[in-house]
């Protein structure tokens, strides 16, 4: 039996493309002949995906085909008119208002995306979604049956040694404020610098924030915040760029607080890496984070910015509240490892491998 994937793009540090190799090799262990179909390969991946038209090489009606869905890509096109049945995986679109400032391309990507979405519910035997909130938009767009498979996390990955480099440059006597992902406006960086903009200015000059992510094709957003952080005159506001591993490891590792006030997220992959790095993390609740969060962490309820900041400096100042914070973290992460991602997405695979299409 043949159970495949198809993506758009496996890239180097990719949740995404890193989730996909994991499920390859559960699908390998039970014995299903499985590979990867992608777009575009990272050169840091090549070897692992073979280029999406060479599909058409193993198409089969009798295979199953795991497809990522994606936005501006011609592999949903592709996927879609294949014979294979579809076990379709969501890890969310964002709302195109968000980009209609910034990259009008983009939101019409997004936008298009969201309707795109829906053609796939005759093509799809089983939609799946890698939290409840993705899930829920899958239910409202007529998907049946669906159901969750959380987002499959390499336990090893950032598990070797931090650069030094990083560690010499940032562990100092500052206290440091920590975000990471790509800056685009729905993660609102502009959010944060106005909470540490306080925060500077208000309770501790010798601090510092990270701002650990790139903005390739996002370039107006950044230079929007870099004239906000130029405005108000601050200090010690770093944007790194996309960096490798063993840099991230490093700045979890330098991090006081993990700081979140993103307004759309699908799952939000740092906030567990925040967990696994012993970093209390602090986050708006909004999309899928309070479940990400679990029962642990702080959930920021309403953006008020001096409300953030009095909180977060509590967090770092008091050693007691910062490890009871971690000691629910850990919890969490406990939970995590004792949940059989592997036999759930085993289930979900024989369910869609059904002769018949799952629920008619």
């Amino acid at each position: 039996m043949q159970v495949h994937q198809m993506l758009a793009a496996l890239s180097y540090g990719d949740a995404i493309g890193n989730e996909a190799l994991r499920i390859q090799q559960v699908l390998l262990d039970a014995g299903l002949d499985s590979e990867i179909f992608a777009e575009s390969v990272h050169p840091e991946m090549a070897g692992k995906a073979r280029k999406l038209w060479n599909y058409e090489k193993v198409s089969s009606p009798d295979n199953l085909l795991i497809l990522h869905f994606s936005i501006g890509a011609g592999v949903s096109t592709f996927a879609y008119h294949l014979p294979d049945p579809i076990l379709l995986i969501y890890h969310n679109i964002t709302p195109a208002r968000w980009f209609a400032s910034f990259h009008q391309h983009l939101a019409g990507l997004c936008y298009h995306g969201r309707r795109e979405l829906a053609a796939f519910v005759p093509r799809t035997r089983l939609a799946l979604g890698d939290s409840t909130f993705n899930c829920a938009e899958l239910d409202a767009v007529g998907f049946h049956p669906t159901g969750v498979l959380p987002l499959m996390l390499d336990p090893d990955r950032l598990s070797d040694p931090p650069s030094p480099t990083v560690l010499e440059m940032f562990d100092d006597d500052k206290t440091n404020f920590l975000f990471v992902g790509r800056v685009i406006p729905n993660k609102c960086f502009h959010d944060l610098i106005k909470v540490f903009a306080f925060y500077q200015k208000f309770i501790d000059r010798n601090s510092r924030l990270l701002l650990v992510g790139e903005w390739v094709g996002f370039e107006k957003y950044f230079e929007a915040l870099m004239r906000l952080v130029d405005d108000m005159e601050l200090k010690d506001v770093v944007f790194t760029g996309h960096v490798d591993d063993d840099d991230l490891t490093a700045y979890y590792e330098v991090a006081d607080l993990f700081l979140c006030l993103s307004e759309h997220e699908g799952y939000c992959v740092p906030i567990v890496e925040a967990f696994r790095f012993g970093v209390p993390v602090m986050a708006s609740d909004a999309g899928a984070v309070p479940e990400t969060m679990g029962d642990a962490g702080i959930l920021i309820r309403e953006k008020r910015i001096d409300e953030i900041a009095l909180m977060a400096h509590a967090i770092v100042s008091d050693d007691k509240l910062s490890e009871t914070i971690v000691s629910g973290q850990d919890q969490v992460l406990e939970r995590m490892s004792a949940r059989s991602d592997e036999e759930l997405l085993m289930g979900f695979v024989h369910q869609a491998l059904s002769t018949e299409k799952v629920g008619s």
